[in-house]
């Protein structure tokens, strides 16, 4: 009787997932990464959960949004060592993904600095703009030129991180220009949302401060949605491929990119 040879597939990439506040769900990237064969480890910091004492047993990092800003550190306990472990995979090459909040403390943790936008909050469905760099990115590269993504944010990234290399801006007159950057080897940051549901987005707008940007949160922001699906889930798919080569080179493997001039 022949034995049943073992399996022999590689585990799943185990992503460890930073969820700051209970309205921000890994949602539907959630559902992109685990179809992509990820293994989320959700840590709900909000509710007491713990941050890892270090990233080792993990092969990316993916720091969700929140309500607080990223130097509320007097006031959120988690916020201190989360840029800490932050500032750690940007240096060491562990794939790291920050949407919204997350991207401000990339970017806090890493030299930049967060401030509380100047022309009032950007919300609603909106056009993102890649930039001539995004072409050598990974993540970035397969990107359309303008995809759509949503918005929702008080506070900006008024300034990259030293060596930072921006990969998006807005994509309409007078919107914060700092909409996705990687900064070290491959932590990105990206302003927007992709995780999200429109129905989501309405809730956040609720009682938001004036804007003197333009607000779309009406059919446009369902369209957005739905056009999202497949570009940013292959984009997930992307990062799940990146996390898989770092699991299958655990002595480290920095990948080669351009870094800024």
């Amino acid at each position: 009787m022949t034995a049943t040879p073992p399996d022999r597939r590689p585990k799943p990439a185990k992503i460890l997932v930073l969820q700051h506040d209970s309205e921000n769900p890994p949602e539907h990237l959630g559902d992109w990464l685990t179809a992509a064969g990820a293994d989320l480890d959700v840590r709900r910091l909000f509710a007491g959960d713990q941050l890892p004492d270090d990233t080792s047993g993990h092969d990316a990092v993916i720091s969700l949004g929140g309500a607080m800003g990223a130097d509320d550190d007097a006031g959120v306990s988690w916020l201190t060592a989360t840029k800490k472990l932050l500032a750690g995979t940007a240096e060491s090459g562990l794939p790291t993904l920050g949407v919204c909040l997350g991207s401000q403390l990339l970017a806090s943790a890493t030299g930049g600095r967060v401030t509380k936008g100047d022309r009032g909050p950007e919300i609603g469905a909106f056009l993102i703009a890649r930039r001539d760099a995004a072409a050598a990115d990974p993540l970035f590269a397969e990107l359309p030129l303008t995809p759509d993504v949503m918005q929702c944010h008080d506070d900006t990234v008024a300034e990259l991180p030293p060596g930072a290399v921006l990969l998006a801006s807005n994509g309409y007159p007078g919107g914060y220009p700092h909409q996705a950057f990687r900064v070290g080897p491959a932590a990105w940051g990206v302003q927007f949302h992709i995780e999200t549901s429109a129905a989501r987005v309405r809730d956040w707008a609720k009682g938001k401060q004036a804007t003197a940007l333009p607000i779309r949160l009406g059919s446009e922001l369902d369209e957005a949605e739905s056009a999202m699906d497949q570009v940013w889930r292959a984009f997930a798919a992307r990062f799940v491929s990146l996390a898989e080569q770092h699991r299958d080179h655990p002595g480290g493997r920095r990948l080669d990119l351009p870094l800024a001039p």
